[in-house]
């Protein structure tokens, strides 16, 4: 815990993790809202908003036990981010008492909830002196003990039995910083040198990736101008290497590929880093297309960039025949929720069949794109076997020519749990991910 002063007031930096929170109540997601954030205030928000969303569950349970009837929205969003901080004083960044007096004071300072000020310092108030019974009675809450909608808690209870508790509970815990080497400069073992050089402790995971120890700001670690690494977790390192294991160029040249869905262009340049290929990056998004060669500029790679709707072919396509695809298809990011706390608080129950509908579309138009004998390889970075096994066990029975391969399926959020037939080699340190590998053969 800290009490001491910084150079951003904590009761404006409440304001806009309460801010925050108003934004991802409204759909729209905290990377989004973050833009709306002052450029020196936004570190110390962001750490505010992610700590808050990974709480929301409890807050929102305790703000009905202080108050049955939800105040106004941006006095509720505030009251909730001060609970959320405050209620577990282990993990807590601040004390409660520091967090009521400043919420209490953002509270003020705000035209929108001046006139709640009262209200929120009496709810706090009341929460400093019973903690332990309000905090007692929201044990029964699912919510509140997984800090995820009821839900979601469901699906995942449904979908991995064997293995729900330490989904939700990897689901709450912060994402180390995960680099990915580039191949075509450097090694897995220098790279681990030049960090312990500058008295940086990080440890190799995986054949290409460095697990740091502490979090550091990414343009100031060594070679990052010089496009030495990428940040990559480890889950979606095994996507380029999967695919292109063993996978033989069919025909004159080398090896063409296709990376469908390809921004921010990660996986492009690991492809790129690990094969003499032909590489065409799509996106369906114009600016989201802008990143993924500024990306491969730095790291001193090339690949044809395009936009276009991968359900569309007829819009891009040249008509000549893949050797490999990779489907990094678009999902409910179920997986990555360590990463992204706001996504289980944006999502919907109905997502998940939307979602699933486009990616058995998706997998339908970039099939007949695929040469006899090469491979498409499906990942998402989600948990749900809707958007996984049960989509590739569909995918299979629409498609005689289609032989699934030996793949990771379901790795689960920092679980460590061996995927079936296929050993966890990840150090317990991935997101959620499914990859299933098709080669097509004749049907």
């Amino acid at each position: 815990m800290q009490d001491n002063s910084t150079q951003v007031p904590l009761w404006r930096q409440l304001q806009g993790a309460a801010f925050l929170l108003l934004a991802i109540r409204a759909g729209r997601s905290m990377t989004a809202a973050l833009e709306d954030i002052d450029a020196t205030l936004r570190p110390g928000v962001q750490a505010l908003g992610f700590h808050a969303l990974r709480q929301l569950g409890r807050a929102e349970a305790l703000r009905q036990q202080l108050a049955k009837r939800p105040p106004p929205p941006e006095a509720d969003a505030l009251l909730c981010v001060a609970l959320a901080l405050a209620w577990n004083e282990n993990e807590a960044p601040y004390t409660a008492h520091t967090l009521v007096d400043q919420a209490v004071e953002a509270a003020k300072r705000s035209e929108d909830t001046r006139h709640q000020a009262s209200f929120i310092n009496g709810c706090l108030r009341r929460f400093l002196r019973e903690r332990d019974a309000l905090v007692a009675a929201t044990e029964k809450s699912p919510q509140a003990v997984w800090n995820h909608p009821q839900w979601w808690i469901d699906r995942v209870r449904k979908d991995h039995p064997a293995h729900w508790q330490a989904i939700l509970q990897a689901n709450n815990a912060r994402a180390p910083l995960i680099l990915r080497v580039n191949e075509r400069k450097t090694t897995q073992a220098k790279y681990l040198r030049a960090l312990e050089a500058i008295n940086i402790v990080a440890s190799p995971v995986g054949k290409h990736g460095v697990i740091l120890a502490n979090a550091q700001a990414v343009p100031s670690l060594p070679g990052f101008a010089e496009g030495l690494f990428s940040v990559q977790d480890a889950a979606a390192q095994l996507a380029a290497p999967l695919l292109l294991d063993g996978l033989v160029a069919a025909g004159e040249g080398g090896l063409r590929l296709l990376d469908a869905c390809a921004a921010p262009g990660g996986k492009t340049a690991h492809l790129l880093e690990l094969a003499d290929a032909e590489v065409t990056a799509l996106d369906i998004d114009a600016r989201r297309c802008e990143r993924i060669g500024q990306n491969l500029q730095r790291l001193g790679l090339r690949a044809d960039i395009r936009v276009g709707d991968a359900a569309h072919p007829d819009g891009w396509w040249d008509g000549r025949l893949y050797d490999g695809i990779l489907l990094d298809a678009p999902c409910t990011a179920s997986g990555i929720v360590r990463r992204h706390p706001d996504v289980r608080w944006l999502r919907r129950p109905t997502d998940i069949a939307q979602l699933a509908a486009l990616q058995g579309r998706l997998f339908d138009a970039l099939w007949p794109l695929l040469k006899p004998g090469g491979r498409l390889l499906y990942c998402t970075c989600s948990v749900f076997r809707a958007e996984g096994e049960q989509q590739a066990q569909t995918f299979v029975t629409r498609h005689k020519d289609a032989h699934l391969g030996a793949s990771p399926g379901h790795l689960l959020p920092q679980s460590g749990v061996p995927a079936t037939d296929f050993p966890d080699n990840l150090n317990s340190e991935n997101d959620g991910f499914y990859y299933a590998l098709f080669e097509k053969r004749n049907a």
